[in-house]
């Protein structure tokens, strides 16, 4: 008796190939549902082990870990940045050739395979250093990514008073520059939403991150208080949420990935009540097909959709290696990945009205309240907030709904780090209590460094850097692994095992080519981005040393596992790569001479 999810039966193929071997498959399919789950081969039990609850569990598990602050804080700003409507045409282009398919591909290898990010690789063995190359990378994000869910839940705190603290100026962390506006700017071509010396603005980054008693990342201090007591709470969530695996986690959800939709559509309703709420409506549906001439808005486009739906982070592969061998994934992805990229569309309405009512209010135009980032979520709309009638209710229902949208994105990420892990190295699954706290600790460790006086510096560098261009080069080994290496037939084959069809020949050419071509115009794109910067502050440049030997250090499991794997490995030069890149079970028809990657029509096959 094995203590692992069970694995699709494969026996030793027939002469006749895998064709003649389906129908065995499906009959050994049918005794695994009979027998309760229980799964029977010519010489071992396996019992099954754990999985979804319900299937609404594993849906709101991925709808929750890919709607994420960035569907509210950055999408819209792209949208309007980019030219409105006329942005939609590269952004619905890249979800249908490259998107869509990634999320498929995922969902796919994770739930026929029944393993981690890593295991999983067990299909083509040198690539498996690309499922350690995307644990470190969601660790890494793990490390920051709970410092903005703390500092949401520091807002939060922060909100339950009949004044909100950003409201007016006078306060003990407030600067002499400190500027009340209550009528219009002095000069309209000021940009309202990078003016530092508003009270919403001196909160966040003097009364929340002390930023002011930082001259730089090489000028930390200590840690702040208040912001540690935060991350603890954040940390102790995400611990007792995943505990007990997706037995818990996938409870936790019914409330984490669908509060922001309840909470989003309130904030719509109230934001379109608003004096000036269709001018910024009016100007995030504004179509300028011009803008589709510069590289700018096709580069922005295709990283919005990959960095949006989430492929690449082990998440996926980790959430569907617990579905039961059947599941109709091909369904999930399109389902999934529709509703992430609608609440994008839809989240801009609720944030373009308001941000139309600020400039209203404050007599600019909308482009010059509108920003992305934390300065959307954190300055510009709670100061909106502030003015209305009622503020403290509308204060508490936004953060919570910020909360929410970073707890089941950082769950999934953790989950992803604990899977991964625990399916190569069966001491910490037998422990998988003590490992997830163990994960837990270690990553509210390091975000200590992120919660100092100059922590902000540091949160950007992993920012740009852990989760950059790593990630992009991440996924393209992966596809290509899956793709060439692997074959889309055999892939195509495998989908056939689960689902009783193949994929159609538009997903198999996106699979082999167009999402490896569209992955490597990405990567190319986050090489030429600018140097590292936070406002007018310019990292030194030992600092963007560090953030690209947090990249490299990822990146470079992929050729290091591959060397190890070749060097442990015995025979002649050709039945070593063979045995790198031939499927496990299949290992020994590689004595055989049956190595079906060295194969042409292997390599050419779609």
């Amino acid at each position: 008796i094995q203590a692992h999810r069970p694995r699709p039966l494969t026996p030793p193929e027939p002469a006749g190939g895998r064709e003649s071997a389906a129908p065995k498959k499906e009959v050994e399919l049918i005794l695994v549902k009979d027998q309760n789950g229980v799964q029977y081969t010519n010489s071992s039990i396996i019992p099954t082990n754990e999985t979804w609850g319900k299937k609404i569990d594993f849906l709101l598990s991925v709808i929750g870990f890919a709607v994420d602050l960035a569907n509210v804080w950055r999408f819209p700003y792209l949208c309007y940045k980019n030219g409105g409507g006329a942005f939609l045409i590269p952004y619905i282009l890249f979800l249908f050739i490259a998107g869509m398919p990634l999320f498929y591909m995922e969902l796919a290898l994770g739930q026929y395979n029944r393993e981690g990010a890593a295991t999983v690789w067990k299909i083509c063995p040198v690539f498996k250093g690309v499922g350690y190359t995307v644990i470190l990378i969601a660790l890494y994000v793990g490390f920051y990514y709970n410092v903005i869910i703390a500092w949401s839940l520091h807002y939060l705190f922060s909100s339950m008073t009949t004044e909100l603290p950003w409201l007016k100026c006078g306060n003990s962390w407030n600067s002499v520059n400190c500027t009340e506006f209550n009528g219009s700017l002095p000069d309209n071509s000021t940009s309202y939403a990078k003016n530092k010396n508003t009270p919403a603005a001196e909160y966040y980054e003097r009364g929340v991150l002390n930023l002011h008693e930082s001259s730089g990342i090489e000028d930390l201090g200590w840690p702040r208080w208040q912001l540690v007591l935060c991350l603890v709470v954040v940390v102790f969530i995400l611990y007792f949420s995943l505990w007990k695996g997706v037995k818990s986690s996938g409870k936790v959800v019914y409330i984490t990935a669908t509060m922001p939709y309840v909470v989003l559509f309130v904030l719509l309703i109230r934001g379109i009540t608003l004096d000036g709420s269709m001018d910024g409506i009016k100007a995030y549906l504004s179509i300028d097909f011009k803008r589709l001439k510069t590289l700018e808005v096709w580069t922005d486009a295709a990283t919005q959709i990959f960095y949006s739906l989430g492929a690449g982070f082990g998440v996926l592969i980790a959430f569907s290696s617990y579905n039961k061998f059947d599941n109709n994934c091909y369904r999930d992805a399109l389902l999934t990945s529709t509703v992430n990229c609608v609440t994008s569309f839809f989240s801009g309405f609720a944030i373009f009205s308001v941000l139309g009512y600020m400039a209203k209010k404050h007599g600019v135009k909308v482009e010059n309240v509108a920003t992305e980032g934390a300065g959307l979520v954190f300055i510009i709309y709670p100061e909106a907030i502030s003015t209305l009638p009622g503020s403290t209710f509308w204060a508490i229902v936004f953060f919570i709904m910020l909360l929410t949208l970073g707890i089941d994105s950082a769950m999934g990420g953790m989950e992803a780090v604990i899977t991964g892990l625990s399916d190569d190295f069966k001491i910490l699954k037998r422990n998988r209590k003590l490992f997830t706290f163990a994960t837990a600790f270690g990553t509210f460790l390091f975000a200590l460094l992120c919660v100092t006086n100059g922590g902000m510096y540091v949160l950007t560098l992993l920012d740009r850097h852990a989760a950059g261009t790593s990630i992009l080069f991440g996924v393209l080994i992966e596809a290509i692994g899956v793709s060439w290496f692997y074959g889309v037939d055999r892939f195509s084959e495998d989908i056939e095992r689960m689902m009783g069809f193949k994929p159609g020949l538009y997903w198999r050419l996106c699979w082999k080519y167009v999402s490896p071509a569209f992955l490597l115009f990405v990567v190319i794109a986050s090489l030429t981005s600018s140097d590292l910067s936070y406002d007018n502050y310019v990292f030194p440049e030992w600092a963007n040393q560090i953030g690209w030997g947090v990249a490299l250090s990822s990146m470079l499991m992929v050729p290091s596992y591959a060397m190890y794997k070749f060097c442990s490995l015995s025979g002649t030069f050709r039945e070593r790569i063979a045995y790198c890149i031939t499927p496990e079970h299949e290992h020994h028809m590689v004595a055989e001479g049956k190595v079906r990657q060295f194969k042409l029509r292997h390599w050419l096959a779609i």
